[in-house]
């Protein structure tokens, strides 16, 4: 009970300090409800981080973090008006409600978890553990991650995140993980907003949630303690009202590329402050940043006499470079230039000054694109002697490592069509603006990794557009025949016992106990791949107490949870209302 108790106690903190430390600000601005509640949320995470940061450089006690959630519930309390009207929106509380579904989905599959495998993932759940107690327990300058990175390597607002709700909560691995999978859950809300603006009605979203439950790519990566979905969220949340800027909050598509009255105004700072704190989560948003920006200027230089457009993009950059000197501006003060931009691994790893950098852009981009089932090359990084593991280890390879499977087994295809046939009603400017931006942060995401790797790259920068795919296909759900809907469930029920039952079976160990329960315990622990061994090694060795270890909920207490959740997400997507025929993807 006490436990449970302790469980409940951290979900309200999280969920308090996230909705509400920046509510008194959304509440006031220009935007429908639902927007509201994702402009809170990732304003709130903002504001975590630059209080945490604040404390962290002036020296103050990591008490005066308590200041966090007495001031979320000040401003829920001052702004409860507000509140009741959001939640009186049909369309904002769809989105908390498949919110808090697809949340309770990801903490009940990591709830499974006995220790990290899966292909080659290995060390980066240790890592950012160390990061974030680095600044709660201010370690020295110098030290080095896993014995090889600095501090500089990896941005940090993820990890402060992340140690401020550990202070709240508490410093262990356990709560680790959960803030962490909470934190990560979030993506979904932009998704789900971008899937919202292309059907324009709410029914889209309780389908997003589903698409999103049963795709491997988010629910591996939600349950995975690292820093990447907390940087997508706020490359789609900058995205959605990068659009919002441009066409009046998505009424106008891009006819009219203007930014004009103070609802385009605040959505281009908005625009401009999320993707600095994507970038400040985690680098593998820098292809975003370039996009968008690149996009920003394209678009608007037609207008750049017009002075909502220069007005907006005067106020807009500053804000950005703001956020983005709290930790640059820092860094270098400290560390330098070369350390600050060059310690990253994507510039140190021994691979990237060797042999032609265009050859290997061009390969790694083939090998992203076309599955390693497909080519031949050397696999023996998944090779074991487990049977499980190793059909777990392939499928793996496929949802996380090449581009198109990450979308789903089916789901690429069907998403594959609907785009060309939105394209066919977009405008030039949407249509100009969508290929640019899907084959800048392609190419940039792959470019940006500087060493050869012949399994392929989606998993690095590209969850962002994976998951913004998942939403686009969510919005189109109405248009598809029947024959492409039971296509897709069909290949959602593939994905789901490839990527996520069989993942989750041997995450937990529970396969080994069901079908190999004679086995002596170190026989099973090394018949995985060697990675797989590594991450049982480094929770031995560290002594720590995963969430599975210390919550001990019941396997099939949490199964019928999951189970549960599933069903109810199944039946709030299929009881919604069909949407209207969507809109073009502008």
């Amino acid at each position: 009970m006490l436990l449970l108790l302790d469980l409940l106690r951290c979900l309200l903190i999280f969920g308090v300090v996230t909705l509400g430390l920046a509510w008194p600000v959304v509440a006031r601005l220009t935007l429908a409800p639902a927007e509201k509640v994702v402009a809170s949320a990732a304003l709130s995470l903002l504001g975590v981080f630059l209080f945490f940061w604040a404390v962290y450089v002036f020296v103050l006690p990591t008490t005066a973090l308590w200041a966090l959630p007495a001031l979320a519930v000040l401003g829920l309390l001052l702004q409860r008006s507000a509140i009741a009207e959001t939640w009186r929106d049909a369309d904002a509380r769809a989105l908390l409600i498949a919110q808090a579904l697809v949340t309770g989905w990801c903490v009940g599959w990591m709830a499974t978890i006995s220790s990290y495998s899966g292909g080659g993932w290995a060390g980066d759940w240790f890592e950012h553990w160390e990061r974030a107690r680095f600044f709660l327990e201010r370690w020295p300058l110098d030290r080095k991650f896993l014995i090889t990175y600095p501090l500089t390597a990896r941005p940090p607002l993820a990890n402060l995140v992340t140690g401020a709700f550990l202070r709240l909560m508490r410093v262990d691995y356990a709560h680790y993980q959960l803030v962490t999978t909470l934190l990560s859950s979030l993506v979904f809300l932009p998704a789900a907003l971008l899937a919202r603006r292309w059907c324009r009605h709410g029914a889209t979203i309780g389908i997003c949630a589903v698409l999103f439950m049963v795709n491997p790519l988010f629910v591996q990566n939600a349950t995975f303690a690292w820093t990447k979905l907390p940087a997508a969220f706020f490359v789609l949340v900058a995205l959605y009202f990068f659009l919002g800027a441009h066409d009046g909050q998505g009424r106008a598509g891009f006819s009219r590329p203007l930014v004009r009255g103070e609802g385009g105004l605040q959505s281009a700072l908005l625009c401009a402050v999320c993707l600095a704190a994507a970038l400040i989560a985690h680098y593998s948003a820098g292809p975003y940043a370039v996009a968008l920006a690149i996009a920003w200027l394209a678009l608007g230089w037609a207008r750049r006499n017009d002075p909502s457009w220069r007005r907006a993009t005067a106020l807009a950059a500053p804000a950005g470079a703001l956020v983005l000197a709290t930790w640059f501006g820092w860094s270098l003060a400290h560390f330098g230039a070369h350390d600050t931009f060059l310690s990253n691994s994507s510039a140190t790893s021994r691979d990237v000054h060797q042999g032609n950098q265009l050859v290997k852009i061009a390969l790694n981009l083939r090998d992203t694109l076309v599955p390693h089932f497909l080519r031949s090359f050397d696999t023996s990084l998944i090779a074991q002697r487990s049977a499980w593991g190793g059909w777990r280890d392939w499928a793996f390879q496929c949802y996380q490592i090449n581009l198109p499977l990450a979308f789903g087994s089916v789901a690429w295809l069907a998403l594959l069509r609907e785009l060309l046939r939105a394209s066919r009603t977009a405008t030039m400017g949407a249509r100009a603006f969508w290929i640019w931006f899907a084959t800048a942060t392609v190419a940039l995401g792959v470019a940006t990794h500087g060493a050869r790797d012949h399994w392929g790259l989606a998993h690095i920068c590209l969850q962002a557009l994976v998951l913004l795919g998942l939403a686009f296909l969510a919005a189109r759900w109405a248009e598809l025949s029947r024959a492409w809907r039971l296509t897709l469930v069909a290949g959602a029920v593939v994905d789901f016992a490839l990527g996520i039952a069989l993942q989750f079976g041997v995450q937990s160990y529970a396969l080994d106990r069901w079908l190999a329960a004679g086995r002596p315990p170190d026989d099973t622990l090394r018949s995985y791949n060697e990675p797989a061994f590594m991450n049982l090694a480094g929770k031995i060795h560290n002594q720590l107490a995963f969430f599975s270890d210390v919550f001990a909920p019941p396997p099939a207490l949490v199964l019928a949870l999951l189970a549960a959740i599933l069903m109810l997400a199944l039946v709030r997507a299929r009881t919604d209302s069909p949407c209207p025929s969507p809109s073009s993807p502008s």
